[in-house]
This record gives structure tokens, sequence and C-alpha cells, in this order.
């Protein structure tokens, strides 16, 4: 999660005066950490964007590089390279996920002039601005449908039809691999007979004033 701080911890400590360690990160392989236990150099790196400035640390005994407050520009590959006496690489992915913001979920006001809409409430839950994450309605505890999005800073929609006046319980979720976020659906509230009426209303004619009976 953004903000955490991660290890990458080495193979195994080092144990030898002659062993090196590099840090590496990217596709670039940019230099970001170097440790030379025989001349005793401990030193971090930045890349030239600027994104590791005052982030990385070096455990001196063991070679594990940690990264503070960390965000979803330091997501991607980290390359470790042991050299000296025994000579080993291993590749870290880390994946960083922003904070999830709660889903909204509103009535669907485009859906009101629908054949179904005097027996069905239309509803749309939504999430902005979220990368790599599903978005899902559930009924009680069974998935009723989802859909997911890898992009970054996108916003999704999820459409959902009940029943006025149903007694079943429904949630829109958002998730990803490390939280998630729930928003309980309350039908009484967002789904009102009287206010499909009035819509209706103010399709057949003109609307005087809002809640006033509809003469057809």
């Amino acid at each position: 999660m953004e903000g955490d701080s991660v290890t990458l911890n080495t193979v195994n400590e080092i144990r030898e005066d002659d062993d090196d360690i590099l840090w590496k990160f990217g596709a670039e392989n940019s230099l970001i950490a170097k440790i030379k236990k025989q001349q005793q150099i401990f030193s971090t790196f930045d890349v030239p964007d600027g994104r590791f400035r005052d982030r990385l640390k070096l455990d001196n005994q063991t070679g594990s590089l940690t990264i503070t407050n960390i965000t979803t520009q330091h997501a991607g590959d980290y390359q470790l390279e042991i050299s000296g006496a025994k000579k080993s690489s291993k590749t870290f992915s880390v994946s960083v996920y922003a904070p999830l913001l709660t889903p909204y979920i509103i009535r669907d006001s485009s859906q009101n002039h629908s054949s179904s809409s005097q027996q069905n409430c239309s509803l749309v839950c939504s999430v902005v601005n979220v990368g790599h994450v599903t978005l899902s309605w559930y009924k009680g505890n069974s998935l009723l449908s989802s859909i997911s999005v890898s992009d970054l800073s996108i916003s999704l929609s999820l459409p959902l039809e009940v029943e006025y006046q149903e007694k079943n319980s429904y949630s829109c979720v958002i998730n990803n691999p490390i939280s998630n976020q729930t928003t309980h659906l309350n039908i009484s509230q967002l789904c009102q007979i009287h206010s499909a009426a009035v819509v209706m209303c103010c399709i057949c004619r003109k609307c005087r004033k809002t809640g006033q009976k509809c003469n057809y």
C-alpha cells in the first residue's frame, strides 16, 4: 500500500569480507544501492527523476534494502546481485496499490424512461481515480456482476436493476489484492416509487412542481 515501507531481503547474510552487493531498479537497471565490504562502502543512489530521494535504507549486515514511504512510482522489478566468494542474483517484483476510495451508489435517471422502469429501479455503482481494481455487485454473498481494470487513474461504473421495495441485501465492493471497500445499498432510500412517477410526469408533460401529482 502507498505510504508503507517495504524491505527486500538478500538471499543470505553477508558473511565474507569480499562480498559485494548491487541493487538495481527497472528495465534500465539503474543502480540504486551498493555495498563493498572491503572498502567499507555502503551507498544509496537516486535515479534521474528523483523518485528514490530520501527513501532508501541499507542494512549494513545483511545487505537488505528498505524503501520507505513507497508510492506507485516505485512499482517494478528490483535486481539484487551478490559477487565475491559466492555469486548469486535475485529479482523482486514489487506492486504498489493506492488506498481505495469507498464506492458510491446513485440512481440511474437515464434508465427511468425504459419499459421496465415501473417495476425496476436502475442503479449504478461508481468509483473514480482507481487502478488495478475490481468493482463488483453482490446480492447477499453471491456475486452478481463485476468489472476489472489494470490501468491507473480511471473511473469505473457498474449498473444494477432491483425491484422496488425489494428486501434482499445488495452491496457494491471495490477490491485489489490487499484491501477492499464496501458500500451497502439502501433500497428504500434510493428506490422510491413516487420518484419514478414524478420523472414520468416530466416526460409526458411539463412538470410544474417536483412531487406534484401527475395528470396524464
